[in-house]
C-alpha cells in the first residue's frame, strides 16, 4: 500500500468550506480512479495548516494517479484559500487500528529522518516498541507509519478519540517518541498535532 500526501497552508476561516468541498466534489471522483483505497484530511484551525491524503492499493497506481488528482488537489486549495505547499510519497509500512474514530478525533503526526538503510530498523521500532505502549494510553484509536526509503524519510501518526485524549497523551507519547528514535537511530524533524477533520480510508491492517 502506498499513499500521497499534500501539504496545504489555507486559511483557519475556509477550512469548513474546504472539508464541504472535499466531501461533496473531491471524494465522488476517486474511486474513479483505479487503485484509489482511501482519503483523509486533517486540519489546524489554528495555523490553517492541513494535510489531504490519498491511499493507493501499489506504487504503479499511486504513480498512474498524479496527474488524474492534480486539478482535484487544486480544487481543494482553492476551497481552502490557500496554496499546495508540499506534495510527498510514501509506502504505508503500518497501518494499525483499535477502534473506529468518531466525530471530535484528532491526531498527532511525528515527521523522522533516518539513513535509507535504516528504514526497516525504523519499521520495526514502531511495531515493536512505538504500538504496544500507544495501546495502553486511554483514547487511543489507531497507528500507522509512512516511509520513503530513498530518502530516508518518515512520518508516524496517531489517531485520538477527542482532543482531551490527545491532549491527556502528550507527556506519554513524548516520552515514547524520545525512546523510539534513539533505538532506530532516528532524527526528530517536528511534531504538529491536528483534527482529524476527514477520514475514508479502506488500508488494510499492516502491523
Amino acid at each position: 500500500m502506498y499513499a500521497r500526501s499534500s501539504t496545504i497552508a489555507a486559511q483557519p476561516s475556509s477550512i469548513d468550506n474546504g472539508i464541504a468541498h472535499l466531501r461533496d466534489e473531491v471524494m465522488p471522483n476517486l474511486p474513479e480512479i483505479e487503485g484509489w483505497v482511501g482519503m483523509s484530511l486533517m486540519a489546524d484551525r489554528a495555523s490553517g495548516r492541513c494535510i489531504a491524503a490519498t491511499a493507493w492499493e501499489s506504487e504503479a497506481a499511486m504513480q498512474a494517479s498524479r496527474e488524474l488528482v492534480q486539478s482535484l488537489r487544486d480544487g481543494l486549495a482553492q476551497a481552502l484559500s490557500g496554496q499546495v505547499e508540499l506534495v510527498e510519497e510514501w509506502e504505508i509500512a503500518v497501518m494499525h487500528r483499535d477502534h473506529p474514530t468518531s466525530d471530535g478525533a484528532c491526531t498527532r503526526c511525528t515527521w523522522v529522518q533516518t539513513s535509507p538503510g535504516e528504514i526497516d530498523r525504523l519499521i520495526d521500532t514502531f511495531k515493536m516498541g512505538v504500538l504496544p505502549e500507544a495501546e495502553m494510553i486511554d483514547g487511543f484509536c489507531s497507528a500507522s507509519l509512512f516511509v520513503n526509503r530513498a530518502t530516508g524519510r518518515a512520518v508516524g501518526s496517531t489517531v485520538w478519540e477527542s482532543r482531551e485524549a490527545m491532549d491527556n497523551s502528550r507527556a506519554q507519547t513524548d516520552r515514547i517518541r524520545t525512546t523510539a528514535a534513539q533505538r532506530a537511530g532516528a532524527d526528530v524533524l517536528h511534531v504538529m498535532e491536528f483534527d482529524l477533520a476527514f477520514a475514508h480510508l479502506r488500508v488494510p491492517e499492516m502491523a
